[in-house]
């Protein structure tokens, strides 16, 4: 095998990559990245055995071939380099020699035939959004998903694909994230599956925000197909967790007795401002909302309290709920909009916070000291 490639597009898929590749793990090989090296361009391939990121770069390709080589390592060398180009050269021992300007490296690889075989699923139930799209789903959800690995079906995107509209849902048990987009649904494409937390991470890291991406399903795993500018492109695909999710429109409150607008950086600095003043056994804040008022207010006896009053257009009854200011604090990060609509029935009923887009978050409200 033998190529150059420029300093840049190397980079980019040895970083889209290595991500994937544990510290810790009980074959070589899975340590390693497969190239293979084609005309006009340069695959590379990362797997844990539950997940997969494949890359393709373009690079110019005088003998073409497969090997692998340690990711990590290569990563390191390639990142340091000076040069703007790159030429890698692999020998019948799987040894890689890399040359740019006045540095050379030899480094020792594995036969690229020890990699283990990694179908990329190609064929299925699919749909195409576009990539800014997704990413925006995403931010909107994935920050409210499980790490409990008890409840194992939690951790991760819980994915609605259904006629015309594509849904994403993200639960802990304590608050629910939901959001929709409309997409093209063919109906044998209709479908519903959790993607894993890790999967999500990659997905969050490399959508760029340019160009489209295609999910595409088989039985037991998705792969997201992300196409850029110039037709290359990274392929993410993992295994799906297996087990049912829970029916989250169960805890989505009906009817709401009061419905507040309030400025969303207004009440996120507030907010921000109220949590220097608890701690991690008083994680709480309360909300009182009065006549064209609220107060938000945090008191923790060994450390002090806060106070902070923002004026809003509430005529309703003078009410107090209490919440975990990171939970509430979250999704106004996640969101774009000018103004929030929270929802609220009493003090003991979840709040909602909803805006003029398809988003609903739901928090459970925490006892009052």
């Amino acid at each position: 095998m033998k190529l150059s490639i420029s300093k840049e597009q190397l980079v980019t898929g040895l970083q889209a990559v290595q991500n994937v590749v544990g510290s810790r793990t009980t074959l070589p090989v899975l340590s390693n990245v497969l190239l293979v090296a084609a005309e006009g361009r340069l695959e590379l391939t990362a797997t844990d055995l539950d997940m997969t990121i494949l890359a393709t770069v373009e690079a110019t390709v005088s003998k073409p071939g497969r090997t692998t080589v340690p990711v990590k390592r290569l990563f390191g060398i390639v990142r340091e380099l000076q040069a703007p180009e790159i030429d890698l050269e692999v020998d019948e021992k799987a040894t890689m020699a890399v040359r740019a300007g006045g540095s050379f490296f030899k480094v020792n690889g594995l036969q690229g035939e020890e990699f283990p075989p990694v179908g990329i699923v190609r064929q299925g139930k699919s749909v195409t959004l576009e990539q800014e799209k997704l990413r925006s789903m995403l931010r909107k959800t994935s920050f409210a998903a499980s790490s409990d690995e008890a409840r194992y079906v939690l951790n991760g995107i819980f994915v609605s694909m259904k006629e015309h509209t594509v849904t994403l849902v993200a639960t802990d048990g304590r608050r629910l994230a939901m959001t929709d987009e409309a997409a093209e649904v063919a109906a044998e494409s209709v479908v519903d599956f959790i993607v894993p937390t890790k999967a999500i991470n990659e997905l969050n890291r490399l959508l760029t925000g340019l160009g489209s991406v295609d999910l595409r399903l088989s039985e037991n795993q998705v792969a997201f197909h992300l196409t850029g500018s110039n037709g290359l492109g990274v392929v993410i695909q993992s295994k799906l967790v297996d087990g049912t999710y829970p029916n989250y429109r169960q805890v989505i409150p009906g009817e709401c007795q009061e419905r507040i607008q309030i400025n969303r950086e207004e009440l996120l600095g507030a907010l921000k401002r109220a949590e220097l003043m608890t701690s991690d056994k008083s994680n709480s804040v309360k909300l009182t909302f009065s006549r064209n008022q609220l107060a938000i207010t945090a008191n923790t006896p060994e450390i002090g309290e806060a106070r902070e009053e923002l004026a809003i257009p509430y005529q309703g009854k003078d009410f107090a709920i209490a919440f975990n200011p990171a939970f509430l604090m979250d999704p106004l990060k996640s969101l774009d909009e000018d103004e929030i609509a929270f929802e609220v029935i009493d003090e003991l009923s979840p709040g909602v916070i909803k805006t003029q887009k398809p988003f609903l978050y739901v928090i459970m409200p925490m006892r009052m000291s």
